[in-house]
């Protein structure tokens, strides 16, 4: 494999970026393709003689669901953890897309067997997690100085290409499950996974390869535990850690801690919703007339429209509507779309709990109604999961933004942890399931607003791009932007 960027002109992709790129899209069509249906399949297979009884069926399997994506979310830190410190990007992407082909095969393969089936997901879990956080990464290690005004550009093609894959396998495999089985179904992705790592590895010569950095000395959990040993009466709580660390190290601490504060308590009651769309408003969607003209949806397929709308609705959002509140003298900061993003994503559960409040009383609703909460929850995605990954990864140091994150990814975890409990204990059913979570949202949403009123934003970036990034976690303040965000 190269170590330096192959020939390229000003204007065009490096030559290894196709392979990245096909690699994404096969990957995601095979990852959407299984989760989408994983709920039916435990409902209508799997545990159809385990558990008799079609609502408690459904709770375990909403149970399972989330829970296999909360593994999901979990092994990024580990795969990330690898490819920073120990084997690098490419190593981790190949061996662990192996893996994931694997748990494909298990889940084609032992689809009336439930431990065959469970290993299956665990396998998944392994080696879709792990691989999540370094594929978009090593797309990023593709440019340098002479062509990093295509970086944006790129990761615009390769946001597209998720929602791409995720598009189609939405639509097509719920179809496969019910024409041809759940054998074929499970299969399809595994096929896709399988030639997503054939068109990783051609592309091995003409990868730029950045070599793992080894342990870090003044990691953020080093830099903790330093200044646990090392109270400093009457200073905050982390200087301590100056003791064995440089500076730089306990103020990029400090802004972890920072962004942390404001995140984990407020993100995963987002999560708590978005996911759900995989099980509960699957569920919803068996009790309703699938028949729209002359088309008959399955449950599952509903979940096409939210990647057909990403694909519509940021265009939209960047282009016209955050401007136009620029243009009004009251523009859409990050801190104050999420909070808004959170309380849109409530107001998609209050739609949702009514259509369920009509089904309980006997009405029968066409599918079709719940384009509306899809609408909804879609817009509540895009002020909040890409408004707030870009804002997570600006507000710490460099030597900071691997742990904020892989904390933005546990809010995730925790969230469909969270979920999965619920389900299990079958605490909420029919109606009362959408109310809650919507109302845990909304309490969010005006706890983040509360918050951001006092957060100082503290934009990091490297004000000369076309040299080294410097080793140090606190930059000059030239190039650290602070205000408030409200």
């Amino acid at each position: 494999m190269a170590s330096t960027p192959g020939a390229t002109t000003r204007d065009r992709f490096p030559p290894q970026i196709p392979f990245i790129i096909g690699n994404e899209a096969c990957e995601r069509f095979s990852f959407y393709g299984m989760r989408n249906i994983l709920t039916v399949f435990l409902i209508d297979y799997l545990l159809r003689n385990a558990v008799p009884d079609e609502g408690a069926r459904s709770a375990q399997a909403k149970s399972l669901m989330h829970l296999f994506m909360a593994g999901v979310y979990f092994f990024p830190l580990m795969g990330g953890y690898l490819a920073d410190r120990w084997l690098g990007k490419y190593k981790v992407i190949l061996s662990l897309s192996l893996v994931y082909c694997l748990g494909h095969a298990c889940l084609a393969l032992f689809e009336t067997n439930p431990t065959g089936f469970y290993t299956g997901l665990v396998l998944i879990s392994v080696g879709s997690g792990g691989i999540k956080p370094c594929v978009s990464a090593m797309v990023g290690d593709q440019f340098n100085a002479s062509n990093k005004h295509l970086v944006k550009k790129v990761f615009a093609i390769f946001y597209w290409t998720i929602n791409f894959g995720s598009f189609f396998a939405s639509l097509l495999i719920p179809l496969t499950l019910k024409h041809l089985g759940p054998a074929v179904a499970f299969g399809i992705p595994g096929i896709l996974m399988f030639i997503a790592t054939i068109i990783f590895w051609a592309g091995r010569r003409h990868y730029v390869v950045v070599p793992p950095t080894g342990p870090n000395p003044h990691s953020f959990l080093k830099v903790v535990a330093s200044a646990l040993r090392h109270r400093k009466p009457g200073a905050h709580w982390l200087d301590g850690a100056t003791k064995e660390h440089p500076a730089e190290a306990v103020e990029g601490a400090k802004a972890v801690l920072r962004i942390s504060t404001l995140l984990l308590p407020t993100i995963p009651f987002f999560w708590m919703l978005f996911d759900q769309k995989a099980s509960t408003w699957v569920i919803q969607a068996r009790a309703m007339d699938p028949q729209v003209g002359p088309v008959t949806f399955q449950p599952s397929q509903m979940q096409f429209i939210n990647p057909a709308l990403v694909m519509i609705l940021i265009p939209v959002l960047v282009g016209v509507v955050y401007p136009a509140f620029q243009r009004s003298g009251w523009e859409l900061t990050p801190l104050r779309r999420m909070p808004l993003g959170l309380a849109v994503g409530a107001f998609s559960y209050a739609i949702a709990g009514y259509y369920q409040v009509l089904i309980e009383q006997g009405s029968t609703l066409n599918i079709a109604w719940q384009l509306l909460p899809y609408i909804v929850l879609t817009l509540s995605e895009i002020l909040v999961s890409t408004t707030g990954l870009e804002f997570a990864y600006t507000q710490a140091p460099r030597e900071m933004k691997g742990i904020i994150q892989s904390l933005w990814l546990l809010t995730t975890t925790l969230a469909n942890v969270a979920v999965a409990i619920a389900a299990a204990l079958n605490v909420f059913t029919g109606a009362g399931q959408f109310f809650f979570y919507g109302g845990l949202a909304l309490l969010a949403a005006v706890a983040m607003a509360l918050m951001a009123r006092n957060y100082q934003v503290r934009d990091y970036y490297q004000e000369d791009t076309t040299g080294p990034v410097p080793d140090r976690a606190q930059p000059p303040a030239t190039t650290v932007g602070e205000q408030k965000a409200l």
